[in-house]
């Protein structure tokens, strides 16, 4: 039996993968604890793992963020980005260090895996030489030898002219990354670690093992990945045996109906952004469309909608997409693995964080519809939905991308790799 530390940044889209990887640790007969925000406890117990709660880290509420990093109100775009990556993971990593240096003198670890932004963690993990790996959440987000950095939602190049913008690209990044400089170097500094040249993304992927959710086919195909780098496909754990899955009442109104879900994921949630314009946009269709507003009991949209319209918090994805035609999304990366892994086509609505990227890629693997922007009117939705409708081959790519995934293993893979630290 080895002892690991998980760390996942207090946000839905990061605890739910890490912790359906230390489900499969748990279950190979390892001791497990999950550093996180306090609102993921009853996630933690389920996974088996014991919870290491943010204390001197800021806890924070994945929905109101603004509420404890307000240099965020009124960001969006590239503006709330950058705020993001140096107030909420950067700056808050030294408090992390203190919350995890306090946990190990209690009882210590053998290995640590992270989100790729736990930053905290690696620090921690250099001050006691601990070994680390990263276990990506997220498009994965590492400066190679091809293709445009990630993150601009560019596809890489096929041409001499593209390809030179990419190299051009790829050359700007230390100075693209400029404004995250100093706010790295000040965190080091106090974590007690010494100065470091090295950029945002180089310290945050380990250079012993990185585990990535999704796909070759998500990636580009790209030929310039490190050979430590593995992809394990969708990181879900299974539902429990025998738990009663919480469906809303209306649920039986979907049997035999063409469904399109609709989801904003857990994030920028403000429904006029893409619930109000999809629901809007296909109010006269033949589907019952089903949307979710990212906040558990928060049941209702705050405008009135059409008859074919259903509405809940969350709903179990295992109950919902295999009964689901469309998924019309803002391209939270765990929702649109979720979608692909059923065999399901996108249209995707995303305008800020690393949205656009997902796009890119899911339009790149011929799977989708790349809205171009996070705020579509119901013309741009409904043109979207048709093209997908009438156009066979974005489900025939979203069938090939679900089979990709699911070959890769998912949490038991990633459990395997994680042993090799130990």
């Amino acid at each position: 039996m080895a002892r690991f530390l998980f760390s996942a940044m207090p946000f839905t889209g990061h605890v739910q993968p890490v912790s359906a990887v230390a489900a499969a640790l748990v279950a190979r007969g390892h001791d497990v604890r999950i550093y996180t925000g306090h609102a993921f406890a009853g996630r933690v117990a389920a996974s088996g793992a014991r919870l290491v709660p943010w204390h001197h880290a800021p806890d924070f509420d994945e929905n109101d963020l603004a509420a404890t990093f307000p240099r965020l109100v009124g960001k969006k775009g590239l503006g709330q980005l950058l705020v993001n990556v140096q107030d909420v993971f950067i700056k808050t990593a030294p408090a992390q260090v203190r919350d995890l240096t306090e946990e190990f003198a209690r009882e210590p670890w053998d290995a640590v895996a992270g989100d790729d932004v736990s930053l905290g963690a690696i620090f921690h993990s250099d001050l006691a030489v601990i070994p680390w790996a990263t276990i990506s959440v997220t498009p994965l987000n590492i400066v190679g030898t091809e293709g445009p950095p990630s993150g601009m939602g560019l596809a890489p190049g096929t041409n001499v002219f593209t390809k030179a913008r990419d190299a051009a690209l790829r050359a700007l990044v230390p100075a693209l990354s400029i404004s995250l400089r100093r706010p790295l170097i000040d965190a080091r500094a106090a974590a007690g670690l010494p100065p470091s040249k090295a950029t945002l993304d180089q310290t945050l992927f380990s250079p012993r093992l990185i585990v990535a959710s999704g796909c070759r086919l998500l990636d580009y195909d790209r030929g310039d990945r490190p050979p430590h780098l593995h992809f394990v496909g969708r990181l879900t754990a299974p539902a429990a045996a025998g738990a009663p899955l919480p469906l809303p009442p209306w649920w039986g109104d979907l049997a035999g109906r063409r469904v399109v879900h609709i989801t904003q994921g857990t994030q920028n949630i403000d429904p006029s952004d893409l619930l109000q314009p999809a629901i809007e946009a296909l109010a006269d269709s033949d589907a019952l469309v089903v949307a979710v507003t990212g906040v558990a009991g928060r049941d209702e949209l705050p405008f009135p909608v059409p008859a074919n319209v259903r509405v809940a918090g969350f709903i179990p994805y295992d109950a919902l997409l295999p009964l689901t035609d469309i998924v019309i999304t803002n391209g939270g990366w765990g929702g649109t693995l979720a979608a692909l892994s059923h065999g399901i086509p996108l249209v995707i609505g995303g305008g800020d964080l690393d949205k656009p990227e997902i796009a890119s890629r899911v339009t790149w693997a011929g799977a989708g519809v790349n809205l171009k922007t996070g705020t579509p009117t119901a013309a741009q939705v409904r043109a979207g939905h048709d093209r997908v409708v009438a156009d066979r081959s974005f489900r025939d790519a979203a069938a090939r991308v679900g089979a990709q995934l699911t070959a890769l293993g998912g949490p038991a893979v990633a459990a395997e790799l994680l042993e090799t630290l130990v």
